[in-house]
């Protein structure tokens, strides 16, 4: 019967009322669209204000696994539709309270991916390019971790690998070189470091290190800090 749920033998039909035509009632189709609303919230209607809230919405997510960047949280809008002044307008505000600040985020990502990972300045400096940062923010964030530092860490770095390193010292010593190259140290960083650590390791890698160059091999990979350093 029209407009009760009918017991069937496999219990009750709980299909919407429908009109003598067979099709749906008023009642039944505003019914079957609200609960389509409920489930899917990020749904814009249409309204400015329902995307600038849909965008707001985007945004927390985003924020909720991690602090992310103006420039990743926009290519998170746009992806999902958002228009730009709506975009504009929603970053803008996040920026005038807090919620997002590039300068804070720089400073953080390079002191948790240097302390966590050993990435040196040259690695850390295309990571926050690739998310957006300002050139003159990451270069303020990456001045905040001097040479010193970042020779040490080098060293560090080395010595943890020599411990379970295998082959003659030649070969380890390329391999080092190479792992501090893919985290950043320039080449005259590199090669000082695995020299230092060979040298007091062994009797046999002291001898190896004696007869490196490190100035010179420094020059022949063309490291770019090294001129700098000492004109400092």
């Amino acid at each position: 019967m029209a407009g009760r749920r009918a017991r069937t033998g496999r219990g009750w039909d709980a299909s919407p009322p429908r009109t003598g035509d067979g099709t749906t009632t008023p009642r039944a189709r505003r019914h079957r669209r609200g609960h389509a609303e409920e489930t899917d919230p990020e749904a814009p209607t249409g309204t400015p204000r329902d995307e600038a809230e849909l965008a707001r919405e985007i945004c927390l997510r985003q924020l909720a696994v991690r602090p992310r960047t103006r420039a990743e949280l926009a290519g998170a809008l746009a992806k999902r539709g958002i228009s730009e002044e709506v975009s504009a307008e929603v970053l803008d505000r996040y920026d005038e309270v807090g919620i997002i600040d590039d300068a804070a985020f720089a400073r953080a990502w390079v002191s948790s991916r240097h302390a966590g990972r050993g990435l040196a300045r040259r690695a850390l400096a295309n990571e926050l390019r690739q998310r957006g940062v300002d050139g003159e923010v990451a270069s303020e964030a990456l001045g905040e971790l001097d040479e010193e530092t970042e020779a040490e860490t080098a060293r560090a770095l080395v010595e943890r690998k020599l411990r379970s390193a295998r082959g003659e010292p030649d070969a380890v010593f390329r391999r080092l070189v190479a792992m501090l190259a893919r985290k950043g140290y320039p080449p005259g960083v590199a090669i000082r470091a695995v020299k230092d650590a060979l040298a007091a390791q062994s009797a046999e890698a002291a001898e190896f290190a004696e007869q490196i160059d490190a100035d010179a091999l420094a020059d022949a990979e063309g490291d770019p800090d090294r001129d700098s350093r000492s004109l400092g």
